[in-house]
């Protein structure tokens, strides 16, 4: 784009300390994004098994039995499906913006924290809405539902993204642990 040529000419330290940072920023808001992808397609992948353990923990929390079924099994699969990909679109819409606002000195600072905090609430969001499903609520009802605890969610997915960083060993592992604690922690509200 020239860029580099133009700022050579100049030299101007607050223009090259001003495209440094943007440079960086942007860089930043792009791996983050990059990263969530690659989640999404794992969370898509993996939803009949998701979907499965959150009814496992219901029914030990609850000391019931569910009879294993088969088709539910696929339609609760399906609707975790379905909500993790309206959740990647609506976190690549808030990204984009994250991404021109990071063009802006100061506030750009901070866009990769504010897009890591929106990332955690739709990772939260798509492991807290396997119970909300079990407990019959429409994908309408589960979004007001989930968006009224979003601490909650936003917490499920923080633990979620940070057991990614152990190799291997949390990718395996982080799903598991974030379905059961969506479960266990919306035991606690409906029981409240």
């Amino acid at each position: 784009m020239g860029v580099e040529a133009w700022l050579q000419k100049e030299r101007n330290e607050f223009y090259s300390f001003l495209f440094v940072m943007i440079g960086m920023m942007l860089r930043l808001v792009l791996v983050l994004f990059y990263f969530s992808l690659f989640k999404y397609l794992f969370l898509i992948i993996g939803s009949p098994v998701f979907a499965y353990l959150s009814e496992k923990t219901t029914s030990i929390i609850e000391g019931r039995e569910f009879p294993f079924n088969f088709s539910q099994l696929m339609k609760d699969a399906w609707r975790g499906t379905r909500l993790a990909i309206r959740n990647t679109v609506w976190q690549t819409v808030y990204v984009v913006l994250l991404l021109i606002l990071s063009f802006i000195p100061l506030i750009g600072w901070i866009t990769p924290l504010i897009a890591l905090f929106i990332e955690c609430y739709y990772y939260g969001f798509s492991m807290m809405d396997y119970s909300c499903e079990r407990n019959k609520l429409s994908p309408a009802a589960s979004i007001n539902f989930i968006s009224r605890h979003k601490g909650l969610a936003i917490g499920n997915g923080l633990m979620f993204y940070l057991m990614h960083g152990i190799i291997l060993v949390g990718w395996i592992l982080a799903p598991a642990y974030a379905v059961i604690a969506a479960t266990l922690s919306l035991h606690r509200i409906k029981n409240n």
